[in-house]
């Protein structure tokens, strides 16, 4: 089973929709639909979460490479700031792992009221794991941190969502804009710490 997220002003509502195959299914979305979320996920210890990110770390980044965009080019490669995938609920119950760009130094000690600079690239990649089994990979979320004034209605972020096969869902400053409009408004609730949330303590990498 698979549910419609949306979010409106921080809070998170779930509409379940019934698909027969589960590990394949998507549903059509509007402007105003947010993340397709999963309502059965696996309970994983960390060691098995990591188990079945390493068995489609490889098929993930061939994937994502197919959207051709030269700023999530091996993300792979930049530092990681959770020990093992974590699931999160604002990214439809889906296991994530939060990486930065070397620009984003200040990402795992950012204050109330600090911001991360121009140019800072935050990028989860997901992948969906069942209580049935069912193991596949999820979107890849962008955000892109913009010089001040490019974008006053996302507080100069950019987001990007990138699907499995490396097909664009929506870009805030490009195609299908309307399509992740959401995105920010999620991310308003987290407004004091720039409009990104954190990794979960228990999974944070120890400094």
């Amino acid at each position: 089973m698979i549910a419609r997220h949306i979010c409106i002003s921080g809070i998170t509502a779930a509409f379940f929709v019934i698909f027969s195959d589960v590990s394949g299914a998507f549903a059509q979305t509007s402007e105003q639909d947010a993340h397709l979320a999963i309502e059965n996920p696996a309970d994983l210890s960390k060691d098995e979460a990591q188990q079945h990110y390493k068995s489609l770390i490889r098929r993930m980044a061939r994937g994502y490479a197919a959207a051709q965009l030269d700023l999530i080019l091996n993300y792979q490669a930049w530092p990681l700031f959770n020990d093992a995938p974590y699931i999160s609920a604002t990214h439809g119950q889906r296991y994530v792992n939060s990486y930065a760009n070397r620009m984003a130094h200040n990402y795992g000690t950012l204050q109330d009221g600090e911001v991360l600079p121009v140019g800072s690239v935050l990028a989860k990649d997901s992948m969906t794991v069942t209580d049935e089994g069912n193991v596949h990979p999820g979107a890849l979320f962008v955000m892109e941190k913009l010089p001040s004034g490019s974008s006053p209605d996302t507080a100069d972020w950019r987001y990007i969502m990138v699907m499995p096969d490396g097909s664009l869902f929506g870009d805030t400053m490009g195609d299908r804009a309307g399509a992740v409009a959401y995105c920010h408004v999620c991310h308003e609730a987290v407004a004091d710490r720039d409009y990104t949330f954190y990794v979960p303590e228990e999974y944070r990498i120890p400094k």
